[in-house]
């Protein structure tokens, strides 16, 4: 017994070997332990640095877009402005920091809420600005969204033709806020401390405050744009709530005055047709013909090849602009002679060219293929005196918001009626499928490629689906214009055409009209076509003389009155006064400072914009302006060369005092504001 304990024994040599091996584990095990404690508390030191750097990336990201998008318009921002962006700034960082905390978290079921705000609001606010940015030029903000929104039909259906370019926008941001999330429950991981606990109950009271509290400098877009979405999509819910946080300035119900019955002068028998047609800019068609060598044949014009060849012998108007980039404020200018900035009462209660008409004994007509219910622009036509009439929904119940009828329809339907019209008659015939979305024929268009995607990349392509629009529209006025001049009404009656407006495609960033006052939103076709026998020489020398000369819509009441020998009656002097324009049948009093501007008493603007014109000279400002700048429109046609206020003369004083200065920084009084410009006659 004692021998085989014996030799199970260790030797005491082995044995203390064993005993120091045992102790060196622990000990090294200790060691281990320490340093394990030392790492994790090196990574909760690590975790507890850089997780508030982590918190602050989010900022960091919208910053950096932002500067990367319009980095040249934060450079001018001085002042009350930087102060701005810099609030903007703050209240960016406590929405994201705070929710990025909270989605951070280890455990519960608030961090999956907070995680849902985080990647949603991101997606919307910041895809939304990337998207709206590429298309503008500009973030969305309050007055695009509430613009917006009224026309709701309109917006779906631009979401989706275009679906897929808002998808490619809205995805990065998306991807970008998930992984935000991954990486923050690896790097941030906040406990449970009292002031862990404090800031994700703080969180949901953030993104309250993001929506309710007005941080954005909306008059030049002085704000991050997460914050400027922001303050849109809450003005927009306090609007639905009920209260008002801008007018929504739309056309509403004509109560002009009752004219006095008034006699033409005599002159030559004769009717007058206005075409006009919608978003079409000068260079889409041909005002004038197109140059041919000594000896050959006209050239076609290219967009619009059969009107060309339907009115050889018109008298091209080629420097016709527009007073404004919107339908129904060219509409109002075209129609009553007043500017743009005449107050609302002004522009409802004017008498329009048909109230003119009437008053003479003539028949009239106004014939659209827009559809009324667009913006319930219903209301300022429904009460026309005319004898014919009809809009999209007359045509084909079924007539798109923003297409309206097909055009061959109104141009068949013209063709019914106008031989019914007594003599003399001024019938208006209004076309709309210019408008976006563009209606186009497939098998007859010649602009290629054309896509009716509008993604940066894709410009020139979808330009020539625009222009695929304006070659489908130029038959059906073609047709229309022969039946005409074919008809025995043909020979007394005279034809007026232009656009309402043009449209941009990126020439200065902004896609689409409404945008601004540069020229490709503004310049449009124009020209008169008098048959033999219905101009006197005077009138048609003066048509001659117009051909190259800076005119505006603000010449077309006049020169439609004068058409119907109402200019120089006694009776309207009054109402007379107050246009601005001349007619263009009689010489040219020379240039005068004219208004151009797309927020006006009977269009609310999506995007804010003002300028004035005196001959060649632009003076013009944008929302996010801080300064006028002045084109010469002749020597710099794409207006790429801002001269500089001091150019354009007194402009800028006098758009000073109309407008309140750009981006309307300028506080002046009223009466000053009235007084600014006056009748161009005068």
């Amino acid at each position: 017994m004692l021998r085989s304990k014996a030799l199970n024994d260790p030797p005491p040599v082995e044995a203390d070997a064993a005993s120091r091996s045992s102790r060196g584990f622990a000990r090294d095990l200790g060691a281990d332990r320490a340093a394990a404690r030392a790492r994790l508390r090196a990574v909760a030191r690590a975790r507890r640095r850089y997780g508030r750097l982590f918190l602050a990336l989010p900022l960091l990201l919208i910053v950096a877009a932002d500067v990367l998008l319009r980095g040249d318009r934060l450079l001018e921002l001085g002042g009350k402005h930087i102060a701005s962006y810099l609030g903007a700034m703050v209240e960016s960082a406590a929405l994201w920091g705070l929710l990025l905390f909270a989605a951070s978290s280890r455990r519960g079921a608030s961090r999956w809420l907070a995680a849902l705000l985080f990647v949603a609001l991101a997606t919307l606010s910041l895809g939304g600005q990337l998207y709206f940015h590429r298309q503008y030029a500009t973030y969305l903000n309050l007055d695009a969204t509430l613009f917006g929104t009224s026309l709701s039909a309109s917006l779906f259906g631009q979401l989706r033709a275009d679906g897929e370019n808002f998808f490619r926008s809205v995805l990065p941001p998306l991807l970008l806020a998930i992984a935000l999330v991954w990486l923050g429950r690896r790097i941030v991981r906040p406990g449970g401390t009292a002031w862990a606990r404090a800031a994700r109950l703080a969180a949901p009271a953030v993104v309250v405050a993001a929506f309710v509290l007005p941080c954005s400098y909306r008059t030049v877009q002085a704000s991050t744009p997460d914050v400027i979405y922001f303050h849109a999509i809450g003005g927009l819910l306090k609007e639905l709530a009920g209260v008002q946080t801008t007018a929504q300035v739309r056309p509403g119900l004509r109560t002009p005055p009752s004219l006095p019955p008034v006699t033409p002068r005599p002159g030559p028998p004769r009717n007058v047709l206005f075409i006009l047609t919608e978003s079409v800019r000068a260079d889409a068609t041909c005002s004038a013909r197109m140059p041919a060598a000594a000896g050959e044949a006209p050239v076609a014009c290219p967009g619009t090849p059969r009107i060309d060849a339907a009115v050889p012998d018109r008298l091209p108007l080629t420097q016709m602009r527009s007073n404004a980039s919107t339908t129904a404020i060219g509409l109002a200018v075209l129609w009553s002679g007043l500017q743009p900035v005449a107050t609302r009462e002004a522009l409802h209660t004017a008498p329009l060219v048909f109230d003119y008409a009437h008053a003479a004994g003539f028949d009239s007509a106004y014939w659209t293929s827009h559809h009324m219910m667009f913006a319930n622009s219903r209301l300022y036509v429904q009460d026309l005196p005319v004898s014919h009439q009809c809009g999209a929904t007359e045509l084909d119940p079924l007539a798109d918001i923003d297409l309206g009828a097909d055009d061959r329809l109104l141009s068949a339907h013209v063709r019914s009626e106008v031989l019914s019209l007594r003599e003399p008659f001024l019938a208006v015939a209004h076309f709309g499928n210019t408008h976006v979305p563009y209606l186009v024929d497939p098998e007859d268009a010649p602009f290629q490629p054309a896509l009716e995607s509008k993604a940066p990349d894709d410009n020139e392509a979808y330009r020539n689906f625009y222009r695929n629009a304006v070659y489908r529209q130029d038959a059906a006025i073609a047709e229309l214009i022969r039946f005409v001049r074919s008809s025995p009404v043909g020979e007394r009656t005279v034809i007026v055409f232009t656009s309402d407006h043009g449209e941009a495609f990126r020439e200065h960033g902004q896609l689409g009209h409404t945008g601004s006052i540069l020229d490709e939103e503004i310049r449009v076709p124009g020209w008169v076509d008098a048959p033999p026998g219905t101009l006197t020489a005077a009138e048609e020398g003066a048509l001659r003389a117009a051909r190259d000369e800076l005119v505006f819509h603000t010449d077309v009441a006049p020169t439609l009155l004068d058409l119907m020998g109402l200019w120089e009656e006694p009776a309207l002097a009054g109402y007379r006064a107050a246009m601005v324009g001349h007619s263009l049948l009689r010489p040219s009093p020379g240039p005068a400072a004219l208004a151009l501007t797309n927020c006006t008493g009977i269009w609310g603007c999506a995007f804010k914009n003002w300028g004035m014109m005196r001959g060649n000279m632009k003076l013009e400002s944008r929302a996010w302006d801080t300064a006028w700048h002045c084109y010469d429109v002749l020597a710099d046609p794409r207006e790429q060369r801002d001269l500089g206020p001091a150019a354009c003369g007194d402009l800028p004083r006098l758009a000073d005092a109309l407008y309140g200065g750009p981006a309307g920084s300028v506080d002046v009084p009223a009466h000053l504001r009235d007084l600014a410009v006056g009748p161009r006659h005068d």
